[in-house]
């Protein structure tokens, strides 16, 4: 059996509609799919540099806490923003040995509320 290649994987994450960005444990972009660099103005000029100078204060310290948590209490993934234009979501990506390594913010539509 054939594992999958980075090149399958990058693929696998290009194929989403929506952004995809990947940080590591230092909060630095290693990744963003074709939606996330479309995304942002500053493109592809975002992976390199720390994800937390592309949020405000608040954001930041909402991002340092749910990072923390993903770390010491196992937290798999939180909903950081809820707008009308879209969700967007910070999922915790785990090692083999089940350790905190990184995590990846991904984009959902809104949430149609009926009145």
């Amino acid at each position: 059996m054939q594992l999958m290649t980075n090149q399958m994987i990058m693929d696998l994450l290009n194929s989403f509609k929506d952004p995809v960005l990947l940080a590591d444990g230092q909060h630095i972009i290693r990744f963003m799919n074709k939606p996330a660099i479309s995304h942002y103005k500053e493109g592809m000029n975002l992976i390199g540099t720390n994800v937390l100078d592309c949020h405000t204060a608040v954001s930041q310290r909402i991002m340092l806490e749910l990072w923390q948590n993903m770390q010491n209490q196992g937290l798999v993934e939180a909903l950081i923003t809820d707008n009308k234009k879209y969700r967007i979501y910070m999922r915790v990506v785990l090692d083999n040995q089940g350790k905190a390594v990184g995590y990846f913010e991904r984009y959902e539509p809104p949430v149609i509320k009926y009145e």
